[in-house]
């Protein structure tokens, strides 16, 4: 004969607040509802003629400002999904310094259509099969689509002509004279090795007058 072990009603194993979801309609579902309204926020600050958010963090400090990494790293994501993607824009951030928004808003879109295949039956793992090879296709036809070359050595001229579009983007109208000055600055320090150039060597210091 075996005695049945009664159990506490009262036994909380995780903190207050913890959900347990399962299965597609619950958890998948729920991840990319999570992602595409992270997409969505900052949807409208893309590009030059994007829109200022205006952000207040937890310590009660005011930033206006259309930047995506800054938007995100204020705002406090706290969904495991969406966390993903706030490291995917970090990582980009610390890799190229640039596209942080591009990277946010092209995953939202990527879930967006994978959310309709699922919901009609396919499932995960294909839509991901199917990614895969899309990457693949796209990352071949970029080889193809480069339409200019940086010399060697660099030129203060081609060095301008990469930089202003990276300019642009953040302060559109006034490209041609900060891409020169930037160009310069970095022409002055850059060393013989253009790929082990450190940014650190270029400083902007404000000047009364």
């Amino acid at each position: 004969m075996s005695l049945k072990v009664p159990k506490a009603n009262s036994l909380q194993l995780f903190k207050e607040g913890y959900k347990h979801l399962q299965g597609i309609d619950e958890a998948l579902l729920r991840n990319i509802q999570a992602v595409s309204e992270l997409s969505d926020l900052v949807r409208t600050s893309f590009g030059p003629n994007g829109r200022n958010k205006l952000v207040i963090n937890h310590l009660g400090n005011l930033f206006v400002t259309s930047d995506a990494a800054t938007i995100i790293r204020e705002i406090e994501v706290v969904h495991p999904a969406a966390k993903l993607l706030v490291m995917a824009s970090q990582s980009q951030e610390a890799e190229m310094g640039d596209a942080t928004n591009l990277v946010i808003i092209l995953a939202g879109e990527l879930l967006k259509k994978a959310e309709n295949l699922i919901i009609m039956g396919l499932h995960p793992n294909d839509v991901l099969q199917g990614y895969e090879l899309a990457c693949a296709k796209a990352l071949a036809e970029l080889e193809h689509l480069s339409t200019s070359t940086l010399p060697s050595p660099l030129t203060l001229k081609s060095l301008q002509t990469a930089i202003r579009p990276v300019i642009s983007s953040k302060q559109y109208g006034n490209e041609e004279p900060l891409s020169k000055l930037v160009a310069e600055a970095a022409m002055i320090v850059m060393p013989s090795k253009p790929a082990s150039f450190d940014v650190d060597n270029v400083r902007v210091v404000k000047i009364l007058g």
